[in-house]
C-alpha cells in the first residue's frame, strides 16, 4: 500500500496533470485518414476527438490507454478498494507512512 500512497500523494501536489484532446478531425477526414490514425494512436496516450458538425462526437484511443482505463474504472467502481485507499491517504496525511526508500532498503 505505501507505493500507492505514494503516487497518490505526488499526485495530490500537482505532479500529474489531467490529459485533454489536442487534436480534433472532421469525421470525413478522419474515415479517409483512418489507417494513418490508427498509426499515430497506436501505442501512445495521445487521443484524438472526432467531430461532426464541429461537435466532438467519438475519441479515439489506444487499446494500451483503454485497457488502462477499463483498469481505473474497475478500481474505482471497488467499493473495499477505494476505502483501503482513503484509509491510506488519510493515515499518509497524518504522517503514518513509511518511505518508498526504506521499505526496499531492507
Amino acid at each position: 500500500m505505501s507505493i500507492i500512497i505514494s503516487i497518490i500523494m505526488a499526485s495530490q501536489k500537482g505532479d500529474r496533470h489531467m490529459q485533454t484532446i489536442q487534436e480534433y478531425i472532421p469525421v470525413t477526414k478522419a474515415k479517409n485518414d483512418f489507417l494513418d490514425l490508427i498509426r499515430k494512436i497506436g501505442g501512445s496516450d495521445d487521443a484524438i476527438a472526432i467531430t461532426k458538425n464541429g461537435i466532438p462526437e467519438a475519441v479515439l484511443i489506444s487499446m494500451k490507454k483503454f485497457n488502462s482505463l477499463l483498469e481505473t474504472l474497475d478500481i474505482l467502481s471497488d467499493e473495499k478498494a477505494m476505502q483501503s485507499i482513503r484509509n491510506s491517504i488519510k493515515e499518509a496525511k497524518a504522517g503514518k507512512w513509511v518511505d518508498f526508500g526504506k521499505v526496499f532498503s531492507e
